[in-house]
């Protein structure tokens, strides 16, 4: 893999030159030419499997929903309000999916 002494961009190969979207090229000796090649070919190892269930990546904290009051809920952080404002926390019941968020 070579980069762009221009732009720093990954640099393709096409025909015997490599080449850079900015417009910087270099030619590439036959022996350079057979070591670079693109490939969009997938083998049936890396297909991508779908799950039919909810995966969440949020993290979790121990915070009492107030509609079916279990223990356990997804929390986040958004800035709401001016930037010298603290942000809002919001939680989600990992039970029941009710949404809510923290005043302070």
């Amino acid at each position: 893999m070579d980069f762009c002494p221009k732009c720093g961009t990954v640099m393709l190969p096409n025909e015997n030159k490599l080449k850079c979207k900015c417009g910087f090229e270099k030619d590439l000796s036959i022996d350079e030419t057979n070591q670079y090649s693109i490939s969009e070919e997938v083998s049936s190892d890396d297909n991508i499997v779908m799950v039919d269930k909810e995966v969440s990546t949020l993290p979790t904290t121990n915070e009492t929903c107030p509609k079916c009051s279990h223990n356990k809920a997804f929390w986040w952080l958004k800035q709401t309000r001016s930037a010298d404002e603290a942000e809002t926390r919001f939680f989600r019941c990992t039970e029941c999916k009710h949404s809510w968020r923290e005043y302070d």
